[in-house]
């Protein structure tokens, strides 16, 4: 007899932006969860789209640039998104903190983005300028009216100059 077992069912896909200022380790991190090269990481220009695969689904998510001149152009990219990851450089200074908490408050308020889950990523806490958990809360989550997923984390080469999350 010959098995009547089919193809595995297929894994659902979900469309994801993941938005953050030039250098707070967007690109890195879907590289690495693309099981990418460290090496070959270059900041985005624009925007790019990368499919992250889970073993129960898949993730396409599109990086945008976040550079001034690109940020703008960010809502032109939202439309059929179905979450958000923003990534926040915690060891930033200043003004780029004050300009990255604008921009999250901006995306939250945004009406193709503000009902939809929110992910931010506190990175580069291996820096010694990182903030703590209690700063980060304070300077994004005070005026936050929705749930969000608040993770913190680095990106580390090693010796061997390999990535590590």
């Amino acid at each position: 007899a010959l098995c009547c077992k089919g193809p595995p069912p297929a894994r659902p896909e979900y469309d994801l932006v993941c938005i953050g200022l030039t250098g707070s380790g967007k690109t890195s991190l879907l590289s690495k969860l693309c099981s990418e090269s460290p090496e070959n990481v270059v900041s985005t220009t624009g925007f790019s789209i990368k499919a992250v695969p889970f073993q129960n689904a898949i993730l396409n998510v599109k990086e945008l640039g976040g550079a001034d001149n690109i940020r703008k152009y960010w809502s032109r990219y939202y439309q059929g998104s179905q979450g958000v990851i923003f990534v926040l450089d915690s060891a930033s200074s200043e003004d780029d903190l004050e300009a990255a908490r604008n921009e999250l408050h901006s995306a939250l308020q945004h009406p193709q983005l503000c009902t939809l889950p929110f992910l931010i990523l506190a990175n580069h806490q291996d820096k010694p300028a990182a903030r703590s958990v209690q700063e980060v809360c304070l300077i994004n989550m005070t005026t936050l009216c929705l749930p969000c997923l608040l993770y913190f984390c680095c990106h580390l080469k090693e010796k061997n100059n390999t990535a590590k999350y």
